[in-house]
């Protein structure tokens, strides 16, 4: 605050210098003076706000963020890897293909010549049963299931 002070009191004596040279009587320029410093004042508070220095908290005080994962949401991945590989490890082979190829990217049609099918839908088809199997396995939920 001692700082801003500073400013304002050096901006009001510059303005006075620089635009009220004429004014040389201290009871006109005392007046002057303070209305100048009463408006530099409301203008520094708008601006304040306007940017919203007025809320802000400083820098030293924020919490730094942890380079790694949160324990808890670490635990809770590594339980749901777990849960998804078992359910995993429990479809067809043909299920398990097919979820392997979409994870490298592949698309249905890739799948489709992969298995050599003459219709797109079929993949289709298998890959909605697979899903419905493995959602089937996980508890009918992708949440851990109480």
């Amino acid at each position: 605050m001692r700082e801003a002070a500073e400013d304002v009191a050096q901006e009001t004596l510059l303005l006075l210098h620089e635009k009220y040279p004429h004014v040389t009587d201290p009871a006109d320029l005392l007046p002057l003076a303070f209305r100048i410093v009463r408006f530099k004042l409301s203008a520094a508070s708008r601006k304040a706000v306007r940017r919203g220095e007025t809320h802000s908290v400083p820098v030293e005080e924020l919490p730094l963020p942890s380079a790694g994962e949160d324990p808890e949401q670490a635990a809770a991945s590594k339980e749901m890897r777990v849960r998804l590989s078992a359910a995993i490890a429990g479809l067809g082979e043909r299920c398990r293909e097919i979820f392997r190829m979409k994870l490298e990217g592949c698309g249905f049609e890739e799948i489709r010549l992969h298995f050599g099918v003459e219709s797109i839908n079929t993949i289709y088809t298998w890959d909605a049963r697979c899903r419905k199997s493995l959602l089937d396995r996980m508890g009918g939920k992708w949440e851990r299931v109480p």
